[in-house]
């Protein structure tokens, strides 16, 4: 795709980038240039392949919230260490209020 004058102007106001007067051919090809080889994914058939928003396969990994024992004495060093602390629980700001 090759940019015209006035395209590469809109871009440069658009991504707030001052081009000099100077460099404004060596950006404009360069921009085409880069622009043509993205353009390539144009001519391949795509018909076969499944839409997918990502091609890893990873799925998120949750596991249950379960409270387990520790011992007293590591329990009370804890709460102990904690800037602010209500009964047996480390008391934090509110994350949604």
């Amino acid at each position: 795709m090759e940019l015209s004058r006035e395209d590469l102007i809109k871009i440069s106001r658009l991504s707030q980038m001052q081009v000099d007067e100077s460099e404004f051919e060596k950006f404009r090809e360069k921009l085409s240039s880069v622009l043509a080889y993205v353009g390539k994914i144009g001519e391949l058939d795509l018909s076969k392949v499944e839409p997918t928003a990502h091609i890893t396969g990873v799925h998120n990994v949750m596991r249950d919230d379960v409270v387990r024992d520790c011992e007293k004495v590591v329990r009370d060093a804890l709460l102990a260490a904690a800037p602010a602390r209500e009964g047996d629980y480390v008391k934090v700001k509110a994350v949604f209020s």
